[in-house]
């Protein structure tokens, strides 16, 4: 466990948009959760999302171009595995985000809910957005819970994050016709220079802001890198109805 306590880290991250919490999961959790992960990956078990779905820089043209299967996601872990469903109604998490929304936490099966993969050679680069982009609550509200299960750095596609960028406004001219931040804006560049890219350790966990700026390279290594994400909101906070944010049941803690 961190060495801040709960509200500390709920307060870091009102402020910055990010906190991360060194070693809230013990090494055998993750390595069993890796465990999962790799033998799923390893079957191609539905649903899953590949690279050549997003398309995004680095990635195959097509299913059918070199690459073509490389996964980007797991989908649905809540209901992939046990191991996954525990830690993500796990009793340190359902403390965390209860301290933070004030009320009692749901679990959104339709937004993140998944075991990232990030390969090497095909795994793309994702450029710099909001999550909340394409979610649709009543409120812009949310946070996510970003599990390493291995080592996360620059070097193999780490995070990176634009502190306090959660409370900022945009126009939307600064965001291209997929909402993706413009590298290309003279006032976007000059945030996107004071971002950080933490590095993590098996176990370490990132509770993160729907609204805070990130992104993340490509993985340079040999080795794939896994990281479980999950994606929270407080009750009275609700999901538009007709909207993809509505489309699963979701999960109260």
């Amino acid at each position: 466990m961190s060495a801040q306590s709960k509200k500390e880290q709920v307060h870091e991250l009102r402020e910055r948009g990010f906190v991360v919490v060194k070693g809230l999961v013990s090494a055998e959790r993750c390595a069993a959760l890796k465990g999962v992960a790799l033998q799923q990956l390893h079957e191609a078990a539905q649903p899953i999302e590949y690279e050549a779905d997003l398309r995004y820089p680095g990635a195959p043209e097509s299913k059918h171009a070199p690459g073509g299967h490389t996964v980007r996601r797991l989908l649905d872990a809540y209901v992939r595995d046990a191991l996954f469903r525990e830690w993500a109604s796990a009793p340190e998490i359902r403390g965390w985000m209860e301290l933070y929304f004030g009320e009692a936490p749901r679990l959104s099966r339709a937004h993140h809910n998944c075991m990232m993969t990030k390969h090497p050679a095909y795994g793309s680069l994702t450029g710099w957005h909001r999550d909340a982009r394409y979610w649709s609550f009543e409120r812009d509200d949310l946070v996510s819970t970003w599990l390493a299960l291995g080592s996360e750095t620059v070097r193999n596609g780490g995070l990176w994050f634009v502190p306090g960028s959660h409370t900022m406004t945009f126009t939307s001219e600064r965001f291209d016709a997929h909402k993706f931040f413009r590298a290309d804006v003279p006032e976007n560049e000059a945030l996107i220079r004071a971002a950080v890219s933490p590095e993590l350790d098996p176990g370490d966990v990132v509770f993160f802001h729907c609204n805070t700026l990130h992104s993340a390279g490509q993985n340079l290594t040999d080795d794939v890198k896994f990281s479980l994400v999950f994606t929270y909101h407080g009750a009275s906070n609700v999901p538009l109805p007709g909207t993809r944010s509505a489309s699963k049941p979701e999960v109260t803690l």
